[in-house]
């Protein structure tokens, strides 16, 4: 079932166009990533209404706010993209006096993988891997490993995502090397290696692989495990795995924009995101892991035994998360340039 935000959001403006002028609250996220549910009880707490932009990659989410694009509330970037707002000047720092919430953010989240570990620029908002999912009827022999990529068999039913560093991590990962490796040399082994994926697939695809998936147009994706599970409920053919080789664990944050329009009522939108029970809903729903220690006793039994969202010990060694690089990002920008532009 896909999440139809955006025409829902659009009807309900367009009934409410000639009442009440409400106060709007704008939010620059990823697709299929709130419960509606919780922007109907957001919009009737705060009598409001709230309203959602897409981005498909954290790198064209910078652009277009480099480019100018202004009017944004709040942003959902991954963990390492926050870094880079920071540095850029582009979102403010955090009065925790008016987040009450984050008295439930996971401990053990911050001490481990956060970037942001005092909270002072971003809320975490959801974790999760980045693995395969595939069509298990349409798909035989398949293997936990990045190189399911190479098999010619499965040529244009494929797709990777359209993001530098995950599918270039990906890459690296086979390897052996690390996602975050400053070597000009591992790089272009990666480079290389991702292009010769390249001719297997149908595209490099963020947004609507999991709509592809479901309708088996695309038999195997490298997927973040929500997208993956959203899209098991229209297809329970789907399965999701995590690479032997290791994976991407990504947190995306939630921040306040350094022009929001409305900083009050954004304020109270991620301190509203972050009660347990809001938290707990939004999982259950989007299938992403919210660190947030006070709803993991109020989601289902069924949601906690998900492996791929609570991972192992023994998983989490072969993990690593995603980190800005300054300068270095270059690297992998122009990795993907030539990535994008190989025949």
């Amino acid at each position: 079932m896909k999440r139809l935000l955006l025409p829902l959001l659009a009807a309900s403006l367009f009934l409410t166009a000639c009442g009440e002028k409400k106060p709007e609250l704008h939010l620059y996220t990823w697709d299929d990533y709130l419960n509606p549910d919780l922007i109907t009880k957001f919009e009737e707490q705060h009598n409001c209404r709230l309203i959602v932009d897409i981005f498909d990659s954290n790198e064209a989410m910078l652009a277009k706010l480099k480019a100018g694009a202004t009017g944004y509330d709040v942003l959902v970037p991954t963990s390492y993209m926050v870094k880079v707002l920071a540095r850029e000047g582009m979102i403010i720092e955090l009065d925790k006096s008016k987040l009450p919430n984050l008295q439930h953010v996971d401990t053990d989240y911050l001490t481990n993988l956060a970037f942001d570990k005092e909270m002072k620029w971003s809320v975490p908002y959801m974790l999760a891997p980045t693995g395969i999912a595939y069509v298990s009827d349409r798909v035989e022999n398949i293997e936990p490993t990045w190189r399911v990529f190479e098999r010619a068999d499965l040529k244009g039913r494929m797709t990777l995502l359209n993001d530098s560093r995950e599918t270039l991590g990906a890459a690296l990962k086979t390897l052996g090397f690390s996602i975050n490796t400053l070597d000009p040399a591992q790089i272009n082994q990666a480079k290389d290696l991702v292009i010769s994926w390249k001719k297997n697939l149908a595209k490099f695809e963020s947004d609507q692989y999991d709509s592809g998936l479901a309708s088996a147009e695309f038999f195997v994706s490298q997927a973040y495990a929500g997208d993956a599970f959203q899209a098991q409920e229209d297809n329970e053919k789907i399965e999701f795995i995590l690479p032997a080789e290791g994976t991407s664990v990504a947190c995306d944050d939630l921040v306040i924009s350094k022009d929001a329009p409305n900083p009050e009522l954004a304020y109270a939108f991620i301190n509203f995101l972050t009660d347990p029970a809001n938290a707990a809903a939004n999982m259950e729903y989007i299938y992403y892991l919210a660190p947030n220690k006070s709803a993991y006793e109020l989601v289902s039994q069924e949601f906690r035994e998900i492996d791929a969202l609570f991972l192992d010990a023994e998983t989490m060694k072969k993990c690593e998360v995603i980190d800005d690089l300054g300068e270095n990002n270059k690297l992998y920008h122009d990795a993907w340039d030539l990535i994008r532009a190989a025949q």
